[in-house]
């Protein structure tokens, strides 16, 4: 089987074939640091977190940059509203991003380059475009000369001479051509600059990611990722400047995944209808973002809202309900359900494959984990034992990991004062009621935090004995109260299990 990749560039689908057999080499843009991450960036993150997660699957060795963009006009200006050094004002928002990451689980980057810390190199690429007059100097700033570049536009189907000078492209008359950009700005008092050899100056938005991509992956790169935003002017730009040095292709698959949208529009801070990614993780697990990724094509918008936070939500829940253990007591399903059981698990990781080698069709191999969740249910519920679930559920665990969900959640440095507050509230109560005969292990104590997971299993122990007394009244008291601390009770014939809510 072979992945097939849609190319923002060819506008088609096309056979993946690395530059070298069995390596990656991936840039993917990461955000402008002068403001807190919302929702979106989140999502182009794990857009490009499960496409890595993927191709390491199919075996090859991914070399992964993301920058941060730590010096820019907006975080010059942010600073100066904040009364803050402009780096440091960077920092504290690479640094929360990169702990939202974490939770996200997103896997680590190979490398994290920032503009700030690739100078030289972009100054020797902007020194490099002046040699081959692809660039004039202009008081202390350095512009790229687009006419220069009789390709321009190819990326995103515009004409140079239909085009006007808009998003993020100065407009300055000492300019050759309107759409000529900036990959050098001359200094202005308070701003942070360095030395190059045409005075005290910071890069250009847009010649950072070319000096990153050279620097750490090399001169061809064989995917750059980012928004559908940055195809123009950002990325077009970066093939133009990087492409004037090389005279070869910059990169061979360029993939753009869709936008956030919140009520039909953008999400971004100048509509100022931002969600803001801290308080999305506050309120809700980390994997519901993964979760309304996967559920959607890389390449659409993805809508924003309750109705699709709650769905994903639920999905969420569902493909965890594929992992709980074999019902208490239960002697075996019959051959047929082990059967269709096992038909499911072997079909499930084939296609599954050639769900993902469709362009990253996340939709469809999210589908055929619900299938193969289906059918691990309706055989525990028929009896199946955990060693007759094993299989299934480890094929379950295995694409799950593709997709980067943690559908095994343990819960760890709990306060346990509440399970053991109830647990002496129950021997309290059955010592009143004279059911002290009710057998269970000793509650021990001076545990502060840890996994309640063993004070739970003595509940449901107790509660068992008491329900084989009829003993309803307690019996629901101890479900509600395992329920008012985010534990679900569920009943079988054989016993009692449980699982987080």
């Amino acid at each position: 089987m072979t992945l097939h990749i849609y190319n923002t560039l060819t506008r088609k689908i096309e056979d993946f074939k690395p530059l070298v057999a069995g390596k990656v080499t991936m840039y993917v843009c990461g955000p402008t640091v002068y403001g807190g991450a919302h929702v979106g960036h989140g999502m182009s993150s794990l857009v490009f977190d499960i496409v890595r997660r993927y191709l390491e699957y199919r075996g090859y060795g991914v070399r992964h940059a993301m920058n941060y963009t730590d010096v820019d006009d907006k975080i010059i200006q942010r600073a100066n509203q904040e009364r803050q050094p402009p780096l440091e004002l960077a920092e504290r928002y690479i640094e929360e991003y990169d702990q939202q990451l974490k939770v996200l689980n997103v896997l680590p980057a190979t490398v994290y380059p920032r503009a700030t810390g690739e100078i030289p190199y972009i100054i020797d690429m902007v020194a490099r475009l002046l040699e081959n007059e692809s660039a004039y100097i202009v008081d202390g700033s350095v512009y790229y000369r687009v006419e220069k570049d009789e390709d321009y536009g190819k990326l995103s189907g515009r004409r140079l001479e239909d085009m006007q000078a808009g998003a993020r492209i100065d407009v300055d008359e000492r300019k050759e051509h309107p759409m000529d950009f900036a990959v050098w700005k001359a200094a202005k008092p308070g701003e942070p600059a360095w030395n190059s050899p045409w005075g005290q100056g910071r890069p250009g938005w847009h010649i950072e990611c070319s000096a990153m991509v050279f620097h750490h992956l090399g001169q061809q790169i064989d995917i750059h990722g980012g928004g559908n935003d940055l195809i123009f002017p950002h990325h077009e730009n970066e093939i133009a400047q990087s492409e004037s040095l090389t005279g070869q292709p910059f990169v061979r698959y360029w993939m753009h995944n869709g936008l956030m949208q919140f009520s039909g529009e953008k999400m971004s801070r100048s509509v100022g209808n931002l969600i803001s990614l801290k308080e999305f993780l506050e309120n809700h697990d980390a994997d519901v973002l993964r979760m309304m990724v996967l559920n959607s094509s890389y390449r659409h918008p993805l809508i924003f809202g309750d109705e699709v936070v709650e769905a994903a939500t639920r999905g969420l829940d569902r493909l965890r309900s594929g992992l709980r253990p074999a019902f208490p007591g239960v002697n075996g399903a019959s051959k047929e359900e082990l059967a269709a059981l096992r038909k499911v698990a072997e079909a499930a990781q084939t296609s599954f494959i050639e769900a993902m080698d469709d362009d990253f069709n996340t939709a469809a191999a999210l589908g055929l984990l619900f299938d193969l969740v289906r059918q691990i249910n309706q055989a525990r519920d028929a009896g199946a034992t955990d060693e007759q679930l094993q299989n299934a559920q480890r094929t379950l665990r295995e694409l799950s990991d593709v997709f980067g969900l943690r559908l095994t959640r343990v819960r760890e440095d709990i306060d346990l004062h509440p399970y053991f507050d109830l647990l002496r509230s129950l021997r309290s109560g059955l010592d009143e009621d004279g059911l002290s005969e009710i057998q269970w292990d000793a509650v021990g104590g001076g545990e502060e935090k840890g996994n309640p997971a063993r004070l739970i299993e003595m509940l449901l122990k107790a509660r068992d004995e008491l329900r084989s007394e009829k003993q309803w009244n307690w019996s629901d008291w101890i479900r509600d109260q395992l329920a008012g601390l985010g534990v679900l009770v569920e009943d079988s014939a054989g016993g009692s299990s449980w699982r987080w809510k």
